[in-house]
């Protein structure tokens, strides 16, 4: 009895040592969450019923595993990231529950450099999710002002559901973005979802960029609008890492990017320059499922810098329509760019684009396209009549096959094809050596004044493009 009774008495030591350790661990974890509210203050302890006051005082307590919950209301302050998580204990600031958080710029006045209002530079595993990030502004032309800035060699970055807005240079040969992540050291998996980004002055840059040398990304879902520069850039062999200085292997899916034009941008005077995405320079990426309209170029592939391309890019499945410039280009906007090779366009519905009368047409082949195959795209020409518009003769290699080209009655075809004009689809097919199920035929969508671009008759149409 005595043996039975230590054994016991040792069990319930055990249990009760355990007991300890669980309530101990659950303190602990309850200690990573830390909140921020407008009445709270930084000499408290960072709890619900004593929050701090300021969202640097939250990051500066931060250590991984921590989740900062910010009440709602307004923060007039930057907030810097100063802990990075790790896979199991990553760091997230987001709003507690759904109450509306902004962070304003107002109060920052101008400062030379570089100003975001949410900063991460050298951290990993980080999410910033569900803020409002907006009015930060500067007079300065030496001074780039940003929504989010992530730089450095950051990794396993994900931001989603914030909406930025009214981020703005009003210098001449200013610089602004909405989005900015520079991988200036060795980047991956960087997620850009569901965020809104709108109503920005971006002077030379653009709203959503990625550059340098990121290997690994995902920007998905994104509403992007209004801006009067690039919507998502994703760009390479600027100088902005020493080492693989361009971005590679990820996808651009399912945005709705609309009203991005360069007109009256004091940076580019009346040119109607600006991509809804562009790959300038990129490798490896797919651009997906995106709806582009009401801008200036749909989706634009190349690279600004003599003997580099946009290499390996996918263009899938996109609905590129009511663009002023064009639908889709490819190659260098003149002989002293680089190009674009190894890529595939498949499809996408090209729908009236050169609305300003540019000569743009549905499809802009431009300098140095070479090895690239365009297929199974579904092309109705704009006010110009113009389907493909090729004046450069730097061509090389391109497969054009089973693309359907809208006959319409009583309205003229012209295709450009190395500088020349062809009005005849059988010409324009011999020239570009086109496939013979190329197809010029009439075609019947279901309701393009609501962006519906299905086909009303498709039989004869999925014969060709499937």
């Amino acid at each position: 009895m005595k043996k039975v009774t230590v054994a016991m008495t040792l069990i319930v030591v055990t249990i009760v040592i355990i007991g300890i350790s669980i309530v101990s661990n659950g303190s602990a974890d309850n200690d990573k969450y830390i909140y921020v509210a407008t009445d709270g203050s930084d000499d408290q302890n960072g709890t619900k019923s004593e929050p701090y006051r300021t969202l640097n005082k939250a990051a500066s307590e931060a250590k991984p595993g921590a989740m900062v919950y910010v009440r709602g209301g307004t923060y007039k302050e930057k907030l810097e990231v100063e802990y990075s998580g790790t896979k199991q204990n990553p760091v997230v600031f987001q709003p507690y529950k759904q109450e509306e958080v902004v962070i304003s710029g107002k109060e920052l006045d101008n400062m030379e450099g570089d100003t975001a209002l949410v900063s991460i530079n050298n951290q990993d595993y980080i999410t910033i999710r569900g803020f409002t990030l907006e009015d930060l502004t500067t007079d300065l032309a030496d001074e780039t002002v940003m929504g989010i800035l992530v730089t450095g060699s950051s990794s396993h970055i994900t931001l989603e559901n914030n909406h930025i807005r009214q981020v703005e240079t009003h210098a001449d040969g200013g610089n602004a973005h909405g989005v900015a992540v520079y991988g200036t050291g060795p980047m991956t998996d960087i997620t850009v979802s569901h965020n809104t980004v709108e109503d920005l002055q971006l002077g030379a840059s653009e709203a959503l960029v990625l550059n340098g040398n990121i290997d690994g990304f995902n920007v998905e879902g994104n509403m992007v609008r209004h801006n009067d520069n690039i919507g998502i850039d994703l760009i390479g062999y600027e100088g902005i890492s020493p080492e693989r200085d361009y971005v590679r292997n990820g996808s651009v899916k399912n945005n709705v990017i609309h009203d991005i034009s360069s007109y009256g941008n004091p940076a580019y005077g009346e040119d109607y320059s600006a991509g809804g995405i562009y790959v300038d320079g990129g490798k490896n990426i797919t651009i997906e499922e995106n709806t582009i309209y009401h801008s200036d170029i749909g989706i634009e592939v190349a690279s600004e810098h003599a003997g580099k391309y946009a290499d390996q890019i996918k263009i899938l499945h996109n609905t590129v329509y009511d663009n002023f410039y064009t639908g889709i280009s490819i190659g260098g906007y003149d002989e002293e760019r680089g190009g674009t090779k190894n890529s595939i366009i498949s499809k996408n519905v090209l729908y009236r684009n050169d609305t300003v009368g540019l000569g743009g047409g549905q499809l802009l082949m431009q300098h140095d396209t070479k090895d690239n195959i365009i297929e199974k795209n579904i092309l109705t020409a704009g006010p110009s009549n113009l389907f493909i518009a090729n004046y450069f003769k730097t061509n090389e290699g391109n497969t054009l096959s089973r693309n359907v080209f809208h006959k319409e009655k009583d309205k003229a075809a012209v295709w450009v094809w190395k500088d020349e004009a062809i009005t005849t689809f059988s010409d324009f097919k011999t020239a570009s050596n086109s496939d013979a199920q190329t197809s010029y035929i009439n075609l019947d969508y279901i309701d393009p004044e609501k962006g519906d671009f299905r086909l009303a008759e498709s039989n004869l149409i999925k014969e060709i493009i499937e």
